[in-house]
């Protein structure tokens, strides 16, 4: 099978031209950036350069995307070509092309204002039926690539699966804050609870999705681990959650004090997967239970997918304050 994947100089790119090579796949793989993992060099705003690539694609993996870590050093117009135009090129050369399935991959942010309740009510349980609500350029223009996605397959029967991903990325924090307050592991652990997946599991989802697409036609699905929480959690979630870890998973305090690790004493959202493990057949292993197993004889809890593509960054400069400039 002749498969697309955009973005193949990413984190998430890279990994699934990794994965799918592995499984004897053929891969055409686009980025403006080359790389041992690109095959073609050039920009899907370029809607000739996405037209030349497609010949023979069966199923298209479309991760190329201006990012988070772009809003305060690309401009509104950048986002929408990229993110907008750009999807709008790749949906429309998969319709001339005749491509029988179109993977994107969006993301939680979309969710925007919605995942954070006001001060003293429940967390959030964020399933697909929460109504995003963006709060900055990334998640209007990744809503509105959706938006394209589920026109595409109204209109042209195109078939699309949307798979909005939590965090993967290996970079530090952008919040100050939380740098200061957590060492990167145990933050990044603590957030297996409720909002990051392992990119192993992002790339098996996506590979679960595929064969799917055709009969399910259109879907948005959450990708991220597994919690342990329940929705009647979820106010003492946002009172005081490392109670209610322990409910769940006893172990976890003694071994977070030998590390001199803490939890968050409060939680504000938790993505709920049950839709794509249900739907989509996928199996996600990195979650919270898992990794505190493996905590109890490493302390590097990354996947081996994860340590193989390591940290990328998201810009060529280095910044003075942080891994990017943030704007709020």
């Amino acid at each position: 099978m002749k498969v697309l994947v955009t973005g193949s100089a990413g984190h998430l790119g890279e990994a699934l031209v990794r994965t799918l090579r592995d499984m004897q796949y053929e891969v055409i793989s686009l980025d403006i950036l080359a790389s041992p993992f690109t095959t073609h060099t050039g920009s899907i705003v370029d809607r000739d350069f996405v037209k030349s690539c497609m010949q023979g694609v069966q199923t298209v993996f479309h991760t190329a995307t201006l990012h988070k870590p772009h809003v305060g050093t690309h401009s509104l117009q950048q986002f929408i070509d990229t993110n907008i135009t750009g999807t709008l090129n790749l949906l429309q050369e998969s319709v001339a092309a005749g491509v029988e399935s179109f993977l994107f991959t969006s993301t939680t942010s979309v969710f925007g204002d919605a995942l954070v309740p006001p001060a003293g009510e429940p967390a959030a349980w964020i399933t697909e039926t929460v109504i995003p609500v963006p709060k900055n350029i990334y998640g209007v223009t990744k809503a509105a690539a959706e938006d394209l996605c589920q026109l595409f397959y109204r209109n042209h029967k195109l078939p699309c699966l949307v798979l909005r991903t939590s965090r993967f990325f290996p970079e530090e924090d952008d919040h100050k804050g939380m740098r200061d307050a957590y060492a990167d592991a145990n933050l990044k652990t603590n957030e297996y609870l409720f909002r990051r997946v392992d990119i192993e599991d992002a790339v098996s989802a996506h590979i679960a999705a595929a064969p799917r697409a055709k009969d399910i036609g259109f879907g948005k699905y959450i990708i991220s681990a597994t919690t342990p929480f329940q929705p009647g959690d979820m106010q003492a979630l946002r009172d005081h959650a490392p109670q209610v870890v322990e409910k769940y998973v006893p172990e976890y305090a003694a071994l977070y004090q030998q590390h001199g690790w803490r939890m968050h004493p409060s939680l504000d959202r938790v993505y709920v997967n049950e839709k794509a493990r249900r739907e989509l057949g996928w199996q996600p292993k990195y979650d919270f239970h898992y990794l505190m197993e493996r905590l109890k004889t490493t302390d590097d809890l990354r996947s081996p997918m994860a340590k193989l593509i390591g940290a990328k960054g998201y810009h060529a400069e280095a910044f003075s304050e942080g891994p990017y400039p943030v704007q709020h």
